[in-house]
């Protein structure tokens, strides 16, 4: 088994120990091509992985499909057991996660461990339900018999994951799957393949069994995606990106009807109403945009201020956005680390000069930030128009776009205009108004006076072109789970005594 062995910045060696191959039926192997991790902080390589192809990828099915019927059965208690076992053991380790997710993913420490304790709580909440996964009994409805309804494992599952929450999409994706009894494929993203790496080997380490959990690193996404896809043994796949990515993945599914969760892209609205505290308000408003440099697909893609609150949000916003620190994720009072790759950074400084294309104020920021890295200044910029494309494209940087409207109901049409429904936020003091345009927004959840939501209790998940499915929740699970019918004679004429 070969294992990451370079230094972080401050002489902390935040990847050694990790395996970079492929893990398959129980064994850490390497097919011989491997391509480079880069922390975008510094630009530097930190590590060499495996690169999976069509062969690797059926191989890893192969190990699933042989696995699935004895990892079905396994007795719920006995299930549970093994997930508190791993839990414990995803705890101690929660520095080197955290260190692991700042290397190859930039972002800054405090945010990498705030991302480990929510992906922690997510592994625990689905061990909590493995035992607590119940059926109903019903008489049918012209008598003489039983209408019993059960649960199943759907099958052998291909979870893709992104690079923005490289640890909290594994946890949420595969602690549903195996909980439910289904085996997995984990494919991690080509930037942060060792933080899935750490997550299989700690499973590994808890003693779940070979073939239950495999692992791809791959630069050959597509490559991956579509052997597994025209497969008939594979009968799920869960995938988290954009939307123009997940409707290929759809089509690729169709053919075999793969059940399909997709969570995608978003254009969230953050509205801030005549009624707002608008200190409240500015203090999300920064959390929700510029947390992990803005690469979030429930980030505040547009902010829409009402008239009455526009200057003076707009004030204090510009001015806690130019006191961000930009730097490297390992300095400690880092607030918003780099971008993730050197084409992303490009993509955001052509991005806006495009809003300056189309009459954009920029506030403040707007240009890259200097280090050796990929940083980009926290940018804040002011629209007269809302009238172009851009005003509903998902920006995914540490691009904050400010709008005015006039009234609640100008405020929810642009909301409402667009094609995503992930996530949008309404702040107002009026609880009867915050009731009703959270009823009236089209997005899947709704932030009241909050800028973050994710929690193992509530279901994740949009509408629209924002995905398929839900995670986490009491139905997390379920996305996982084929309902069973079973129909059961009985005899009512005996009394059963006899």
């Amino acid at each position: 088994m070969t294992t990451a062995e370079t230094v972080a910045p401050g002489g902390l060696t935040a990847a050694a120990g990790i395996p970079t191959e492929l893990h398959i039926d129980g064994r850490w192997v390497d097919p011989g091509p491997s391509f480079e991790v880069v922390d975008p902080a510094t630009g530097q390589p930190i590590a060499r992985m495996s690169d999976a192809g069509a062969a690797e990828t059926r191989a890893a099915l192969a190990a699933a499909v042989g696995a699935q019927q004895e990892w079905g059965r396994w007795a719920p208690r006995v299930r549970a057991d093994l997930f508190h076992r791993a839990h414990a053991l995803l705890r101690e380790r929660r520095e080197q996660f955290a260190r692991v997710m700042t290397a190859e993913s930039g972002k800054p420490l405090s945010e990498s461990r705030a991302e480990f304790d929510l992906s922690a709580g997510f592994f625990l909440w689905y061990a909590e339900q493995i035992a607590h996964l119940h059926g109903s009994w019903a008489h049918g409805s012209h008598g003489g018999y039983r209408v019993v309804t059960t649960h199943q494992p759907v099958g052998p599952c291909l979870l893709i994951t992104p690079w923005n929450f490289p640890l909290l999409m594994s946890a949420r994706k595969a602690g549903a799957a195996l909980a439910a009894g289904c085996t997995v494929v984990m494919k991690t993203a080509q930037e942060t393949p060792l933080t899935g790496a750490l997550f299989t080997q700690t499973l590994v380490d808890a003693g779940f069994p070979a073939g239950v959990v495999n692992l791809l690193h791959t630069s050959r996404s597509a490559t991956v995606s579509e052997t597994a896809l025209t497969d008939r043994r594979l009968r799920k796949i869960s995938f988290t990106g954009s939307t123009g990515v997940g409707s290929l993945l759809l089509q690729k599914a169709a053919p075999n009807v793969v059940n399909a969760s997709m969570e995608l892209g978003g254009d969230g609205p953050f509205v801030v109403l005549d009624d707002a505290d608008v200190d409240l308000a500015v203090e999300h408003a920064v959390i929700c945009k510029f947390r992990n440099a803005g690469q979030a697909c429930v980030a505040a893609n547009r902010i829409i201020l009402d008239d009455a609150v526009a200057d003076e949000f707009t004030e204090k916003f510009v001015a806690r956005a130019r006191d961000l620190r930009v730097g490297n994720g390992f300095d400690e009072d880092t607030e918003v680390g780099p971008i993730i790759s050197s084409r992303q950074r490009d993509r955001v400084v052509d991005l806006v000069e495009r809003f300056r294309g189309i009459g954009a104020h920029v506030l403040t920021g707007g240009r890259p930030a200097d280090g050796d890295g990929y940083f980009y200044e926290p940018t804040v910029m002011t629209l007269d128009s809302r009238d172009h494309e851009l005003c509903t494209e998902e920006l995914f940087a540490p691009l904050a776009a400010l709008y005015r409207v006039r009234g609640v109901q100008e405020a929810l049409d642009f909301a409402n205009d667009t094609s995503y429904g992930l996530a949008a936020y309404v702040f107002t003091r009026d609880l009867d108004r915050a009731v009703t345009v959270a009823e009236r927004l089209e997005f899947g959840m709704v932030g009241i006076n909050r800028g973050i939501m994710a929690d193992p209790v509530a279901p994740f998940g949009g509408v629209k072109a924002s995905g398929l499915g839900r995670e986490g929740g009491p139905d997390g699970i379920y996305e996982f789970l084929e309902p069973k019918y079973l129909a059961i004679t009985v005899d009512e004429a005996k009394d059963g005594l006899r």
